[in-house]
């Protein structure tokens, strides 16, 4: 297994940008997937990524989709990995949704270095 990274999961470039550019600040290594079927075939294939940040809103497979597929499809310990729902919309519309789905945490935009190092601290063993 290699170093422990963060799968960033969205379907628009420049928020992956963003926040690959908020993890390489924090000396974080990642993968970048565009949707939640890209999203499910790094997981499968890449045992170092430790934790993942699902935006919600996604052509293909949306982060709800996803994130179910991973809790119910998965064995342990994948089906167990942290997944932290991204989103720019109110928590609050879709709150049942987001606790179904199994989704552990939730970072709404704007994204800020102080939002990433709180969330990672939670998150890194």
């Amino acid at each position: 297994m290699g170093q422990k990274k963060i799968l960033v999961v969205d379907d628009i470039f420049i928020n992956r940008i963003l926040l690959t550019e908020i993890l390489m600040d924090l000396n974080m290594p990642y993968e970048e997937a565009s949707n939640g079927e890209e999203a499910i075939d790094r997981l499968k294939a890449d045992s170092s990524i430790f934790l993942v940040l699902m935006d919600i809103e996604m052509p293909v497979m949306n982060g709800f989709e996803a994130t179910t597929h991973i809790r119910e499809k998965f064995s342990e310990p994948l089906r167990s990995i942290p997944v932290v729902a991204i989103t720019a919309h109110d928590p609050n519309t879709f709150a049942g949704e987001f606790e179904g789905a199994g989704f552990n945490d939730m970072i709404t935009k704007p994204y800020t270095m102080l939002k990433i190092e709180r969330m990672l601290r939670k998150y890194q063993k």
